[in-house]
């Protein structure tokens, strides 16, 4: 049996996230900060009229946040009705994963990771790790995931 992910990088490593879950990916466009948000919040966008929330993943994952300006690529994701922008570095590919490459969390990732990532696949050459949408978008900081 296969999974159909779509695939993007951050800060080197390429996660999956179910296409299921995935409205779009789009190139950089501009965002409106939003004032003392908490971390993680890189701000709204317009999508065609829907203002969307943008989530920058990195506090999350334990990283160091975007700057303002940085121009990342967005995926935007539906979760309970509702679209989300995820800033990523670079949106990958629609990729066809087999059940028999799934492996668990190696015990080898950092807790921020283990945290948000349910799993992995063993590809050619790469590591994907399988993101956990609805815990990423609980916006808790690294430190507090990992305490």
């Amino acid at each position: 049996m296969t999974t159909q992910l779509v695939t993007f990088e951050i800060d080197g490593a390429t996660y999956g996230v179910p296409v299921s879950l995935v409205q779009e990916t789009l190139g950089h466009q501009p965002r409106t900060l939003v004032p003392l948000a908490q971390p993680g919040v890189a701000g709204l966008v317009n999508l065609r009229g829907q203002v969307v929330l943008t989530v920058d993943l990195r506090p999350m994952l334990g990283l160091v946040p975007l700057g303002p300006g940085a121009e990342a690529m967005m995926v935007v994701v539906k979760v309970d009705g509702e679209a989300v922008s995820l800033l990523v570095d670079a949106v990958g590919e629609v990729l066809d994963v087999d059940d028999a490459t799934y492996e668990a969390v190696p015990e080898t990732l950092g807790a921020a990771m283990r945290a948000l990532v349910v799993g992995v696949h063993k590809l050619d050459g790469k590591l994907l790790l399988l993101l956990d949408v609805v815990a990423a978008l609980a916006l808790q900081p690294a430190d507090e995931l990992v305490s």
